[in-house]
């Protein structure tokens, strides 16, 4: 079982404004709204662009929404500035939507040295699942740590990721 760590409240404001910056997920219009250890929430309103040409959402956007989820549950419970990456994203689509709020939930499975396992379910407003996916992430300090995305974003180095 692994320890528990003190998250500073400070860097976790800092991931959000990251995470709500990103130029691709600002086109799906998706926010993390919730960011705790072994667990995401993000929401996103159903756009006219993110639907297919039947009228009803996309299913790549679906699997932007999940793999965005799936990334950032694992994100409390990794070590500071640990770099993770996807390598396979298997998503069910379960039911289509024509407008509304997707609200996306992500949880930790497995945090391992070189493989995690995380799981994401999309909901509507009446809390009907969308879609379910489940993750695969290679951990790598070569890969995606915070720190590139930070610089990237001009927002310089973050806080602390633990308090203890």
């Amino acid at each position: 079982m692994r320890p528990t760590r003190t998250l500073n409240p400070a860097h976790l404001d800092q991931v959000k404004l990251l995470a709500d910056n990103s130029p691709f997920l600002n086109l799906l219009g998706v926010k993390l709204v919730d960011l705790g250890m072994d667990y995401c929430r993000t929401e996103a309103e159903v756009t006219p662009e993110l639907l297919n040409a039947f009228g009803g959402i996309h299913g790549g956007a679906y699997a932007a929404m999940m793999d965005n989820a799936s990334y950032w549950c694992l994100y409390c419970g990794m070590d500071e500035d640990a770099g993770y990456t996807t390598i396979d994203l298997n998503v069910s689509d379960l039911r289509s939507v024509r407008e509304g709020r997707i609200v996306t939930e992500g949880r930790a499975i497995k945090y391992g040295r070189t493989l995690c396992l995380s799981e994401a379910v999309a909901k509507d407003e009446q809390g009907r699942i969308l879609a379910h996916a489940t993750s695969k992430f290679l951990v790598s300090p070569e890969i995606q740590p915070i720190s590139v995305a930070a610089s990237r974003a001009k927002i310089g180095p973050l806080p602390p990721k633990f308090l203890d």
